[in-house]
């Protein structure tokens, strides 16, 4: 099969197109014709070998962690999905191919296109994730820092949600995005305290950092100490007093589904840039860069 790999950590350029072993469902595991792989800044992290001290990557690798597509082949013991299925979620194996592995699949409404469908999975898991450990609830403000990406955007929409205002930043080209979003939209940089400040005369409740570019500082001064803030982007956080949160901790079917369903009736709205398997390097180096607006996607033939 078509996939793209790694035998080397370094910089997009290592990423290359090879044929590859079709790879055998064990049990418990689905085989998915891969449609939509979703590419995230921890792809580049591991490509780079940023992670290797704490996710140590067996190389040669194929890079992805979410996909959408059609189960073609079922393990031992798998009972509630049949071959036909669409479905999407995590990859065991590497998602940037044109076969994947899974454990853990929901299924794919009929209205959701494949591209819509993977923005899901890693978005909603952590989204859904920090803001349990900040708590937020109805009634009060949330603070995001870089919020105009994958996460951010399916962030702010969980937060509204609940009942929460939320105060997001990002640059000045993603302003009215974000208050699309429903958002209250600032611009990240110097000055940011005193402008959300102006905001939220009352204070902030909690803080969400996506961004991982020296907003903890800020967002101390705003909370008046380390409590509900928490970061997925600054390695820094735990030096602070800070929580760190990041890589899936609880794949759930259920959630998932919930999610497809609501972007499928337009309740969750997702933005999606496409590139096609082979400019895989090209869509690392876009991630790599940052300022992505929603979710960068690899589609598959």
């Amino acid at each position: 099969m078509k996939a793209i790999v790694f035998d080397q950590f370094g910089g997009p350029d290592v990423l290359r197109e090879a044929d590859i072993e079709v790879p055998q469902p064990g049990p418990g595991q689905v085989r998915v014709r891969v449609k939509a792989a979703g590419l995230n800044a921890l792809d580049g992290k591991i490509r780079s070998g940023m992670m290797e001290a704490v996710r140590p990557t067996t190389l040669p690798a194929v890079p992805g962690g979410e996909f959408a597509g059609v189960v073609d082949a079922l393990g031992e013991g798998v009972s509630d999905v049949r071959v036909g299925d669409e479905v999407l979620g995590w990859s065991d194996t590497g998602a940037y191919a044109q076969y994947a592995l899974a454990t853990t699949v929901a299924p794919k409404p009929a209205d959701l296109d494949w591209q819509d469908a993977v923005a899901l999975p890693v978005a909603g898991e952590t989204a859904e994730r920090v803001l349990n450990l900040l708590g937020v609830s109805a009634g009060e403000t949330v603070l995001m820092h870089g919020a105009s990406g994958a996460v951010g955007t399916v962030a702010v929409q969980l937060a509204t949600a609940r009942g929460a205002r939320v105060i997001a930043t990002a640059g000045p080209s993603n302003q009215d995005y974000l208050a699309s979003l429903g958002a209250t939209a600032t611009v990240y940089g110097e000055g940011l305290v005193e402008r959300v400040r102006a905001l939220a005369p009352d204070g902030v409740d909690a803080v969400f950092d996506l961004a991982g570019k020296g907003a903890l500082e800020d967002s101390i001064t705003l909370r008046g100490g380390t409590e509900r803030i928490v970061t997925i982007a600054d390695f820094g956080a735990r030096q602070l007093g800070i929580t760190f949160s990041q890589g899936i901790q609880e794949r759930s079917t259920a959630h998932l589904a919930a999610l497809a369903e609501d972007a499928a009736a337009g309740k969750l709205v997702t933005t999606v840039t496409a590139y096609p398997l082979d400019q895989a390097a090209t869509a690392q180096q876009v991630s790599d860069a940052g300022h992505v607006r929603g979710k960068l996607v690899l589609t598959v033939d």
